[in-house]
């Protein structure tokens, strides 16, 4: 503990000063010795220090999203050079850095949480032992020496003897079921919120090993705080209670408003965005244009529920911009083809020629070989007589005219049949 105080010992003293403010706040209403007080002078610290650390959430979000879609490319590296695993390691830094991407991301805002923990740890642990900490003096020390919640003493753990809870004026009894009930609720709230991650926000037509890592965590880390659990003071129980429905409830936004492409909340929120802009007209808040707009900017390569967002949107007569805005007009009318590549405003709609009758056919090979006999007759009278060729005898006297063998070969499927040739033996 004295080595963990010392590493931690910037931060005590900022934490300390935290707490005793909200303390301040809270003990004109609740009463300065209440556990209602001290405790959501805890919550307050939390709320704080989650807040200053939403960049880091948002950061975590797109790096998560960035590991995804390079996990096939990351399988093949690995299957490339499974017997060099040096080689392996330089082609996967390569692709970070091509990338852009850092594995690490998705561990900042626990790694930035890290600090506060083990400071108020160190905090709660002086209450629970007697000991000045911080800018906690002697008055505030037995002010929160006296603060129970539900029964259980701040500074009370599940393990503790009846000794040490009887000296904080709590029973063993109230302790066990205090923090018990806490460790339970801080474990659920913890799978709960891994395997909203897992079945709602991630790309279901890519399976990656990524995918069965996460999986595996949600049922490694409620294990861990359960076993953790039993070693933490009740104040630090609140405390890591109230940063787990926090990471809950803000996952449970950024699903529903900014979901993983190809994935069932994507298909959700498409679903509602599409009753929203068909029925105003118009795509109205900055979310929803950032996502238009990046639905337009994929072209091809978009997947199926922004197909069908697409399409729907012209079947309603409307037409999605690249700037995320979207307008009505009457090139909505075209619907986005196989390939993904949007309407174009202003492009016409290629026709397909009409497929004639066997009747039609007919009649218009008729009609022209009906125009074509009196030019040929017309240019064989301007010839002289003696100028025509033999092949203008008589039908009996050898191959038949070239009129009608030009008929014959102008390709139309009907028309006058050539004479059958006479048989030469």
């Amino acid at each position: 503990m004295d080595t963990i105080a010392s590493l931690f010992s910037f931060i005590t003293t900022p934490v300390s000063w935290v707490i005793v403010q909200f303390h301040a706040v809270y003990g004109k209403i609740f009463g300065p010795d209440t556990g209602w007080a001290w405790g959501l002078s805890i919550v307050s610290l939390v709320i704080l220090i989650r807040i200053c650390l939403i960049p880091l959430f948002v950061k975590q979000i797109k790096s998560t999203r960035a590991m995804q879609t390079l996990q096939p490319e990351m399988k093949k590296i690995q299957e490339r050079y499974k017997n060099d695993k040096q080689r392996q390691s330089e082609e996967m830094m390569k692709l970070y850095k091509e990338t852009g991407t850092n594995p690490l991301s998705s561990c900042l805002p626990i790694l930035a949480q890290s600090p506060f923990f083990f400071a108020l740890y160190h905090v709660l642990n002086g209450i629970a032992t007697g000991k000045t900490i911080g800018v906690i003096n002697d008055s505030l020390l037995a002010s929160a020496r006296k603060a129970h919640i539900f029964g259980a003493p701040l500074a009370a753990k599940f393990k503790d003897g009846s000794a040490t809870v009887q000296a904080l004026g709590a029973t063993v009894t109230d302790v066990r079921v205090v923090t018990a009930i806490m460790i339970v609720m801080m474990s659920g709230s913890q799978f709960y919120t891994q395997r909203q991650l897992m079945t709602k926000n991630v790309d279901t037509t890519v399976k990656t090993p990524f995918m069965q890592q996460q999986k595996m965590l949600m049922y490694v880390f409620p294990v861990m705080f359960a076993v953790f659990g039993i070693n933490f003071p009740v104040g630090v129980l609140v405390y890591w209670l109230t940063t787990n429905v926090w990471t809950m409830g803000q996952q449970m936004y950024v699903i529903r408003n900014n979901p993983t492409p190809g994935s069932k909340a994507q298909a959700a929120y498409l679903e509602r965005l599409t009753k929203h802009v068909t029925h105003h007209g118009k795509s109205r808040s900055r979310g929803e244009k950032a996502i238009v707009k990046a639905i337009v900017a994929k072209g091809r390569d978009r997947n199926e529920f922004e197909r069908k967002f697409i399409n729907a949107l012209t079947k309603a007569s409307l037409v999605a911009q690249a700037d995320g805005t979207v307008v009505k007009g009457e090139a909505a009318t075209l619907v986005e083809t196989e390939d993904g590549t949007p309407a174009t405003p202003g492009a016409a709609k290629r026709q397909q020629p009409k497929r004639q009758t066997k009747s039609q056919r007919q009649s218009a090979t008729a009609k022209a070989a009906g125009e074509s006999e009196p030019k040929t007759s017309l240019t064989k009278s301007d010839e002289p007589e003696d100028a025509k060729p033999s092949a203008a005898k008589p039908a009996g006297g050898g191959k038949p005219g070239t009129g009608t063998r030009s008929k014959a070969q102008s390709g139309q499927r009907k028309g006058p049949q050539r004479p059958k040739s006479p048989s030469k033996k």
